[in-house]
């Protein structure tokens, strides 16, 4: 198999969700891919670009953006959106961590996270309010995953419902008319 950007990248993923944060290295990747890790450096600069990488291939899957004109309101649509990011970021080992470091990079435009920001302005809320709104959302959902999964990791026994719905449904409500 031939090295490529998209091998790293999908490997990366694959380490991310078999292992978790911790094991994802260079030297980890290198040695799944069998080559030395030099190698990988070709094709992404540094750990933080490859964490980048991966949380874009998470996030601009084309599940996970929604048509606006199929919800009445905008507040169904953001609610929608963003109960799809959720249930994607959940079974996605430290998730909630990679998509902080592509965030704080702003490397690579993430669609739904986009999308989201839209969704708030054709509410009517400004650009500003538009970013601190989806900033405000984007906590509530990786919050809310890191939470699941810690519980899962520390193999508590805890009730399905997690309180999710309830803390996006009031933020939207408190977002938008």
């Amino acid at each position: 198999m031939a090295l490529t950007k998209t091998t790293v990248i999908n490997t990366a993923l694959d380490i991310l969700q078999r292992f978790g944060l911790a094991d994802l290295s260079m030297r980890r990747l290198a040695k799944e891919l069998d080559v030395q890790v030099g190698a990988l450096y070709w094709h992404v600069k540094n750990k933080q670009e490859l964490l980048a990488q991966v949380a874009a291939q998470l996030l601009n899957a084309p599940g996970l953006s929604i048509d606006p004109s199929a919800y009445p309101r905008p507040a169904e649509a953001v609610l929608h959106l963003t109960r799809k990011l959720y249930v994607a970021l959940l079974p996605i080992q430290d998730s909630p961590e990679v998509v902080q470091v592509a965030i704080a990079l702003q490397s690579e435009p993430l669609r739904p996270l986009v999308q989201l920001i839209e969704l708030l302005q054709s509410a009517g809320l400004t650009e500003t309010q538009a970013g601190f709104g989806q900033q405000l959302l984007l906590n509530h959902i990786l919050g809310s995953v890191a939470h699941r999964q810690n519980l899962v990791q520390l193999d508590i026994d805890a009730p399905v419902a997690d309180g999710f719905d309830f803390g996006l449904e009031r933020a939207v409500a408190g977002l938008l008319p």
